[in-house]
């Protein structure tokens, strides 16, 4: 008898346990990204060039590169018809190159390639994460090389760093 209320206590409490650890949920997130489970889809409007200098292709880059990031990133879904629980909207607003280094015979020695865009982010599931603010990243090249040797390139590595911080100030809380 004593054996059998033994075997009745540990049914009882493996079942316990199953029924604990099912509803239980765990979620683990090695990207960081913090995203309410309310939002569902994001917008991204495209962002025009209203810089003093207008480069061609930089509004659809810099369009596409933050669709990319969101889309490779998280699990929303894009809403191309621009009402996603999520939005992001804004214009470039600065494009320029300017010498940083001045050799002894007053010649620059280095140049700096700056992209400012302003970001308005709209969350419908949580407006306190709303934000309107503008990004700003530059990177340096040698004087000696024209900005078409070297545009492509810098506005690649600058696009990217730009994504990085509008999308880590929209979804990643550290």
């Amino acid at each position: 008898m004593r054996r059998r209320a033994w075997k009745a206590a540990a049914l009882a409490t493996g079942l316990a346990m199953v029924f604990t650890v099912q509803s239980c949920k765990v979620s683990y997130s090695f990207s960081g990204v913090n995203i309410s489970k309310d939002v569902k889809t994001y917008s991204v409007d495209y962002f025009p060039n209203r810089a003093a200098i207008v480069q061609a292709q930089l509004s659809q880059t810099f369009t596409d590169a933050l669709i990319d990031k969101i889309q490779s990133n998280t699990g929303l879904n894009l809403d191309p018809t621009g009402g996603g629980d999520v939005t992001f909207s804004g214009e470039i607003t600065r494009y320029e190159t300017r010498p940083t280094a001045i050799t002894g015979q007053e010649r620059a020695a280095r140049n700096r390639l700056t992209i400012a865009v302003r970001v308005k982010y709209t969350n419908a599931a949580d407006p306190d994460l709303d934000y309107d603010t503008s990004f700003s990243r530059y990177e340096d090249y040698d004087a000696s090389l024209s900005l078409n040797d070297v545009e492509n390139d810098l506005i690649e590595l600058i696009v990217e760093n730009l994504i990085e911080d509008i999308f880590n100030k929209a979804f990643v809380n550290w």
